[in-house]
């Protein structure tokens, strides 16, 4: 395969009563069914709520499935969990076994490897980072092997939580540590990937569209595919809007497209508020 099509969408946060999030994706579907791509990658927030909600990551399954082509998935904080933090208040809910596993049946694997194009694709599950779960350990040990194998190609690593803001050893804050993979496993999976030639590190979580390079690596956050947050309830740091990333790969080189499918409407966090009444 001399080139090979992605197209990444994250932050779909799907659940029945959520009709606005719900056209927002039939949108990505439409545009999807129009393109073809060789693969779709989710990085996360595939539901809207897994953790109190079995159903909402059942009907997020139902309407991946209908895609026209194959999906893949990365399970964000409101599939399975979130990490907990040097700084700040304990997460709520904080990621735990049974709800990674209850991703991993329902949805598919929530961390994984492939070639293609001359590429080595890798996908980790950034929640369990920092977490003490058991499979923390034991993804560490499968990233080690998989680093070994990548044998000099580039490599493409995808993940729900960005890395860091702007520098590897950037500050926690309480305001915004839960943004990013926490410390000390930020250091250390940044040690481990420092020994490959990681040429995209490709993530969503924040719900802005951000594209920089640090060193010569190329850090893309993808939008929400279904909704924006506010500036009154998150601070500014890039654009936000919703929509998706189109990426292809070539044999040591990649482009970038930042895409809004057509019909894609900028759902505010305050709409899907009120439509949770007492919930939230």
């Amino acid at each position: 395969m001399s080139e090979f099509r992605l197209t990444q969408i994250s932050d779909t946060h799907l659940g029945r009563r959520f009709p606005g999030l719900i056209a927002n994706f039939q949108a990505i579907s439409e545009h999807i069914d129009g393109n073809r791509p060789d693969l779709v990658i989710n990085t996360g927030d595939v539901a809207f709520d897994g953790p109190t909600g079995r159903d909402d990551v059942v009907f997020a399954k139902g309407l991946h499935d209908a895609l026209p082509v194959a999906c893949r998935y990365l399970p964000g904080n409101h599939d399975i969990g979130d990490n907990p933090t040097a700084v700040g208040p304990a997460p709520k809910p904080p990621v735990t076994e049974a709800h990674r596993r209850q991703f991993c049946d329902l949805i598919g694997e929530d961390h994984w490897a492939f070639e293609a194009a001359g590429w080595r694709f890798i996908g980790l599950n950034s929640l369990v980072m920092n977490s003490g779960l058991a499979f923390e350990a034991e993804q560490l040990d499968w990233l080690s092997q998989e680093i070994s194998r990548t044998n000099g190609r580039p490599v493409a690593l995808f993940l729900h939580k960005p890395v860091f803001l702007n520098l590897p050893d950037d500050p926690e804050t309480p305001q915004t540590a839960i943004r990013y993979v926490p410390q000390p496993a930020r250091a250390r999976l940044i040690e481990m990937l420092g020994t490959i030639d990681l040429r995209l590190i490709a993530s969503g979580h924040v719900h802005q569209r951000r594209d920089f390079t640090y060193c010569h690596t190329r850090h893309v956050w993808a939008p929400s595919a279904g909704f924006v947050i506010n500036d009154q309830r998150q601070d500014r740091i890039a654009i936000k809007e919703v929509g998706l990333v189109e990426y292809r790969f070539r044999p040591d080189s990649f482009e970038v497209r930042h895409v809004r499918a057509a019909g894609q409407v900028d759902v505010d966090i305050e709409e899907l508020l009120a439509q949770m009444g007492g919930e939230h």
